[in-house]
């Protein structure tokens, strides 16, 4: 499992630049736009620059800190103090996937032209179970709670 913890600080990068979904208004002569973790976060900047923090922070911030700390944790650099912050980091990294499938929601509700998912959202919700099952079967969670 550390090692597969360690392919998730590549593969977490590569899934924030992928494409998420595919979004336009569907029709035959006009190409969907492709849309990212990092590109919406970047349109989200401009409406809202405080939402676009949060969401920043739950998406991209949680999730890569958690992966780093347990990376940490099983090769044995990190400390006690900082261990102890790893189920904190856990729990907000969690909410990524309801931010995922929140925009999604609200781009299918608005009706308005064709929202498609793409293959970067496969790839960022294995991203998200691969941390989940490296934090909950690694050898140093099965001596510990985090």
């Amino acid at each position: 499992m550390r090692y597969l913890n360690l392919a998730l600080l590549v593969a977490y990068p590569v899934a924030w630049f992928a494409p998420i979904l595919q979004a336009g208004l569907g029709l035959p002569f006009m190409a969907l736009d492709q849309i990212s973790i990092v590109s919406g976060l970047a349109s989200l900047w401009q409406a809202d620059p405080g939402l676009a923090a949060l969401v920043g922070l739950f998406a991209i911030i949680a999730p890569y800190a958690k992966t780093l700390g347990l990376a940490l944790r099983d090769f044995g650099h990190l400390n006690a103090r900082w261990r102890r912050l790893l189920p904190g980091l856990g729990r907000l990294a969690m909410a990524d996937i309801f931010v995922i499938a929140l925009y999604i929601t609200l781009a299918k509700g608005i009706g308005i032209g064709t929202v498609q998912v793409a293959w970067g959202l496969y790839l960022f919700t294995a991203c998200v179970l691969a941390s989940l099952a490296c934090s909950l079967w690694s050898p140093a969670h099965l001596r510990e709670d985090v």
